[in-house]
């Protein structure tokens, strides 16, 4: 599976941005996906992640409430919604899949290249 992330930016604190992760070379569908991101001088952090089936979601507390985690199994795409935004949100973010849901960083098997969110006034 080849990830694409896209739709990062720069916003002021309490804006929006949508983050959109295309798949292709195979269907995601049998798999969970994941948002991760991190931080300059930081360790990749979990963000949110939801189930092949879309019925079920999980994110970290440092999100929740703020962030909302959908996919388009037909579209092939995972987005991540990403409201009241704050400055340490600052960060690269990437979209993985994994054969389960997991907030390890390392049961994901697949990992797309990137993109930056920047948080500032």
């Amino acid at each position: 599976v080849q990830l694409q992330a896209s739709g990062g930016g720069a916003v002021q604190p309490g804006g929006s941005l949508r983050l959109s992760c295309a798949a292709s070379g195979r269907t995601i569908s049998n798999y969970a996906m994941g948002w991760f991101r991190q931080a300059p001088g930081k360790e990749r952090e979990f963000v949110a992640t939801i189930m092949w089936s879309a019925d079920s979601t999980y994110y970290a507390d440092s999100v929740k409430g703020r962030f909302t985690i959908s996919r388009d199994n037909a579209r092939n795409t995972v987005y991540l919604q990403m409201n009241s935004l704050k400055p340490e949100d600052t960060a690269v973010y990437y979209c993985a899949a994994a054969t389960g849901m997991t907030t390890v960083v390392s049961a994901y098997d697949f990992w797309g290249q990137g993109t930056l969110v920047t948080v500032s006034s």
